[in-house]
């Protein structure tokens, strides 16, 4: 039996699909606004606040692994009804808010380790959906697609190590657009499209994130939104992203002269 704490996303559908394929037992604890995950008879809608009501779930069920996958929005604390245990660590999540989401996640993470509950990897019964380093198009990176490259990676770098910032976009050597908690699609739409393809799209995990949940997501819709606006390429970190389409994502950058480059 695994437990599946599932935001929004194709992603949390992909592991899905596995886990009965598998026939693998499994439930569903639904964090999505609009409880998209309803109709699944094995879902729970449970907000965080109750976290009480969630560890007696998973000891129910007799799980002792579970999965985060898919966007999970920052929780408003105001609105959350506590139970006792939710009072009890409500602190704990509030002071990881105030540093970002992907601080509430690593401390989510450990507040269940701590009730002897193991986190596993989003992508672990979905390993298919990571590339290993390499460039996986006709096109490749040019010296200077190289140069903005490392000036991107080297801003990530310097970024708040609990900051939302899983992305941004070069151009001409400049950054000229920086992922906000909107996220990349409107990231990529807020620029103005360049008639000489030049901008180059670069999304990592975030700083000193949990590597177990909250994975950076790329698919098809990510590369038509960049062809739209003249981004000639992708670069993501090697089994670090999810890629969802990517058979259909290659074939259509490689047509429409967008590399994708994982380092």
């Amino acid at each position: 039996m695994i437990g599946l704490f599932l935001g929004k996303t194709d992603f949390p559908k992909k592991i899905l699909n596995k886990l009965k394929k598998r026939k693998i037992k499994y439930f569903i604890i639904d964090l999505t606004k609009k409880k998209i995950f309803k109709k699944d008879i094995n879902s729970y809608s449970i907000n965080i606040g109750r976290f009480g009501q969630i560890l007696k779930l998973i000891n129910e069920k007799k799980c002792k692994k579970v999965i985060f996958a898919g966007k999970i929005d920052k929780p408003k604390i105001s609105t959350l009804r506590l139970d006792v245990k939710g009072i009890y660590y409500i602190p704990r999540i509030i002071k990881a808010a105030k540093l970002g989401d992907a601080a509430i996640l690593r401390e989510l993470i450990k507040i269940l380790d701590e009730n002897k509950i193991k986190v596993i990897k989003s992508n672990f019964y979905n390993p298919e959906l990571t590339l290993p380093k390499g460039n996986y198009t006709k096109k490749k990176p040019s010296k200077l697609d190289l140069m903005n490259i490392k000036i991107g990676i080297n801003t990530l770098k310097k970024i708040n190590s609990y900051n939302h910032v899983q992305g941004l976009i070069v151009r001409n050597k400049k950054i000229i657009s920086i992922e906000t908690t909107k996220g990349t699609k409107k990231m990529i739409q807020s620029i103005k499209k360049d008639k000489n393809n030049s901008g180059i799209l670069i999304k990592f995990p975030k700083k000193k994130q949990d590597l177990r949940a909250d994975l950076p997501t790329i698919g098809l819709d990510t590369l038509k939104d960049c062809k739209k606006v003249g981004i000639n390429g992708i670069v993501l970190k090697a089994k670090q992203n999810i890629f969802l389409d990517k058979e259909k994502s290659i074939k259509f950058a490689s047509k429409n002269k967008i590399f994708i480059y994982l380092i």
